[in-house]
């Protein structure tokens, strides 16, 4: 059986939740928080981050894949079935640049100002209050969203005329923060229409029922016609 080392609000653990969903690949959830430096974490990476996929692939043996861009990669070569990325080569190209983007830019810019303080540090038992973080994660929020209105009104999806690998990214990314009410979705309607495409899947209801304890999320969290 394949297991996902992850924490439920991590947004790379939810990309590879749902694409492993996607496709129709069962797992093991094992929360594993990287801040205590578990040791089947190190062991099956080095770099101690989350999430890490071991899996027994078609081929035999056991396999360790992170971080998430990777196992993203991973399931496409080792599994055909309901493909995430687009048929040609340019397109897959657009499909992993803005994956990227989110692994990255929206990472750094947005996360690690508000979701990463509000959750992690929470659950790692540090309660930082400064104000300031929070002002700049939402106006690089702001800005983040109206490049994806920007996509939307040239496309059908982020990437193209079909979901792929960038949907799933952007999506995993922005519902861990709407968890922690983040998302000004009412100054957005293009990206929260495609959004609410995202959650009616059936592959993005069970990482909208995880709870973190003594912090629910807003009431419209797994509302489907929020």
């Amino acid at each position: 059986m394949r297991t996902l080392l992850h924490m439920p609000l991590d947004p790379g653990s939810r990309m590879a939740r749902i694409l492993l969903a996607e496709k129709g690949l069962p797992v093991c959830l094992v929360e594993t928080p990287p801040w205590r430096e578990p040791a089947e974490l190190l062991a099956r990476n080095p770099a101690g981050e989350i999430p890490v996929l071991i899996d027994e692939p078609p081929t035999g043996g056991e396999v360790a894949v992170a971080p998430a861009l990777v196992i993203a990669d991973y399931l496409e070569e080792a599994y055909g079935a309901a493909p995430m990325l687009p048929a040609t080569s340019a397109a897959r190209g657009e499909a992993r640049r803005i994956a990227h983007w989110f692994d990255r830019k929206f990472e750094s810019e947005v996360n690690q100002l508000i979701l990463r303080r509000r959750v992690d540090e929470r659950l790692a038992g540090a309660r930082r209050l400064e104000p300031e973080p929070y002002r700049a994660g939402a106006e690089r929020m702001r800005w983040h969203l109206d490049y994806l209105a920007w996509l939307l009104d040239r496309r059908a999806w982020l990437a193209g005329e079909r979901m792929t690998l960038a949907d799933v990214a952007a999506a995993a990314h922005l519902s861990a923060n709407d968890y922690v009410s983040a998302v000004p979705w009412s100054e957005f309607p293009t990206v929260k229409e495609w959004y609410l495409r995202m959650k009616c899947r059936p592959s993005f209801r069970p990482i909208l029922a995880d709870r973190l304890e003594g912090a629910p999320p807003p009431s419209h969290y797994d509302d489907l016609d929020f």
